[in-house]
C-alpha cells in the first residue's frame, strides 16, 4: 500500500483492539459521506464526513487516540495528515477502511441510522 511518509497506518484488527482499550480507548473517526455511513458503519464510531471536517474539527477529541476510517483508506489518509498538521499527535489511518474491516469479520451495523449514532457519548 502506498502512503505518504509520516502518515501512520494501522490494520483494522488493531483498530478494533485499540477502541476497546480499558485505559485509553481510541476514537474511530468515520469520514465517509452520509449515504455510505447509512449503508454500513462501525458501532460506536464518530461520524464526521470529510466534507464537513473543517467546520467540525473541534468535535474530534485530542485527549484520546484517533483512528480515521473511510471506505478503502484514501480519504482517511488525507484526514489523518490534516489532523496531524492541526496538532493531533496520536492519530492514525485505518488501512483498507471499512472494506478491510468487513473482510476481517469485525462488527458492523446496517440499516437505518439510529438517533445519536455517530456521536461520542458525553
Amino acid at each position: 500500500m502506498n502512503r505518504p511518509a509520516g502518515i501512520p497506518a494501522v490494520d483494522p484488527l488493531y483498530a478494533d483492539i485499540r477502541r476497546s482499550d480499558p485505559v485509553r480507548p481510541a476514537v474511530l473517526l468515520d469520514v465517509r459521506e452520509p449515504d455510505e455511513f447509512a449503508e454500513v458503519r462501525i458501532p460506536g464510531s464518530l461520524f464526521i464526513p470529510m466534507s464537513e471536517l473543517g467546520a467540525r474539527v473541534g468535535e474530534v477529541p485530542k485527549d484520546r487516540p484517533v483512528l480515521v476510517m473511510c471506505a478503502a483508506g484514501s480519504r482517511s489518509q488525507q484526514v489523518t495528515g490534516y489532523l496531524r498538521q492541526e496538532g493531533w499527535d496520536d492519530v492514525g489511518n485505518v488501512a483498507g477502511g471499512i472494506t478491510a474491516w468487513e473482510r476481517m469479520g469485525l462488527p458492523v451495523d446496517r440499516g437505518p441510522v439510529r438517533e445519536g449514532e455517530g456521536t461520542l457519548p458525553g
